[in-house]
């Protein structure tokens, strides 16, 4: 649809958003493996971080722990798409557990590039956001060589055995431009800092921050379908804000839409975190089509193919049948 024309009260809806390879391939894990074991599948955290998603598992049978310690001894668990260090597998192994591993194989990625960097001894920058399930996970396969960067503000505390080793790594769900400055903060400090081999932060964040950046330049408000813990999804509001949108919010659905948001505004921005299911997105649109935004436009900036197979132990057991 063209969005180039403007109309009194019009909706710019962004694509890609929503769902991305990684949140798709877990959410079907947790899905198939009640389909093929039964109820109860126990999850180590949310399985994706959205609120939804986990009520709607949890009807199904999936019981969401914070740590391996209260699974049952013998049961199946899962672990989520952000990761998990090797000590949870050592949990998991000691109470005798089945695990199905969902982490995102970029995330898996992430990993083996600290496990390689820690092996040739190299200090390793992790930028990301303390307390974040997906950097811990990262940070537990080379404990005593990676030390975290936590943005602008934790650049200034890094200290480095030897300068001529030093390599930076990230959270796969970052700003991009926040962490190419960051990047660029560091060299300034380390003028040889090693680029990981190829960009950490996912094909599915950057493609959505793109496609906010285009819609917010042309929209005073800006609503970002997310849940309060999706870390992607809060940066979708801060580039929102930044490329140009007056005003943009954290929705988790349609209920958080407020009426005088749309006070004086012609053109709402609409967009979708990486683990958020479409049908969010269409209750908001429907919410904004009953408060006179109707005429709604799809901006599209690039077009997703991306897959990834189930995880294999679960693929063994579904061919077993």
């Amino acid at each position: 649809m063209d969005a180039q024309t403007p109309t009194t009260r019009r909706v710019l809806v962004a694509k890609p958003r929503g769902y991305c390879a990684g949140v798709d391939r877990a959410v079907e894990t947790v899905e198939k493996a009640l389909e093929r074991y039964g109820a109860p599948i126990y999850v180590r955290k949310q399985i994706v971080h959205n609120t939804h998603v986990v009520k709607t598992l949890e009807a199904k049978g999936a019981i969401f722990v914070e740590e391996t310690e209260a699974v049952p001894e013998g049961a199946i668990v899962v672990f989520s798409a952000h990761g998990v260090a090797p000590s949870v597998h050592e949990e998991a192994a000691a109470r005798r557990l089945k695990t199905i591993d969902a982490t995102c194989p970029l995330v898996t990625k992430v990993h083996n590039e600290a496990k390689r960097f820690a092996a040739k001894d190299y200090d390793i920058l992790l930028i990301g956001h303390d307390g974040h399930e997906e950097v811990e996970g990262t940070a537990g396969e080379a404990p005593d060589h990676i030390q975290l960067v936590d943005g602008f503000d934790g650049v200034s505390g890094v200290t480095v055995r030897d300068p001529e080793k030093v390599v930076w790594l990230s959270q796969t769900t970052l700003s991009v431009d926040e962490t190419t400055e960051t990047v660029a903060r560091l060299r300034e400090r380390f003028p040889n800092l090693i680029d990981p081999p190829s960009d950490d932060i996912c094909y599915a964040t950057s493609n959505r921050q793109a496609a906010v950046k285009q819609i917010a330049a042309e929209s005073e408000l800006v609503v970002v379908v997310g849940s309060a813990n999706s870390s992607n999804s809060k940066r979708l509001v801060e580039v929102a804000k930044d490329y140009g949108a007056e005003a943009a919010y954290l929705v988790d659905d349609a209920s958080f839409v407020r009426e005088e948001w749309l006070e004086g505004v012609t053109t709402v921005g609409v967009t979708s975190g990486a683990s958020v299911p479409e049908e969010l997105v269409e209750g908001v649109l429907a919410k904004l089509a009953g408060l006179g935004f109707a005429d709604v436009h799809e901006v599209e900036t690039v077009k997703e193919s991306m897959r990834f197979a189930l995880p294999h132990e679960l693929r063994r057991d579904l061919r077993a049948g």
